[in-house]
């Protein structure tokens, strides 16, 4: 199986998680600054390296299901990384998964302000991990 890359699309940072070749766990990858460089280019690269058949974009919905401007970015986004890789992309569900990382760090006896670059990968992480359960129990 081929692995697979979450993607956890913010303002000053991409958070990058990579599932294990069997397809069953997710694991933090990096962590990307918007503002340095072309972070598509970057990400774009890293798929090619890795030989990465799909992307799993966290999709920001409101409590109430709507999507607002958060989730217009994360589809641009996904536009221009569709223009320069031959992966699929697939949008994931990614409600409350910062404030998920948040308490996970916190709970680990990690300082959430100083895990900022960490906070996304963890986001990334439960973005990816929560499509690779749902194609281990069959929901997609």
């Amino acid at each position: 199986m081929t692995r697979i890359l979450g993607i956890d699309v913010g303002e000053a940072r991409i958070g990058l998680a990579l599932s294990d070749e069997l397809g069953m766990l997710a694991h933090p990858l990096e962590t990307v600054k918007t503002k340095e460089g072309n972070p598509i280019k970057t990400i774009a690269a890293l798929v090619e390296r890795e030989k990465i058949a799909t992307v799993v974009i966290g999709l920001p919905r409101n409590m109430n299901g709507t999507y607002g401007p958060a989730a217009e970015k994360a589809k641009d986004f996904a536009a221009k990384l569709q223009k320069l890789t031959p992966c699929t992309v697939k949008f994931w569900d990614e409600r409350l998964t910062t404030v998920a990382a948040q308490k996970q760090l916190h709970e680990a006896g990690r300082n959430v302000k100083n895990s900022r670059a960490v906070i996304d990968q963890a986001a990334a992480v439960l973005i990816l991990q929560g499509y690779l359960d749902s194609l281990a129990g069959g929901i997609l």
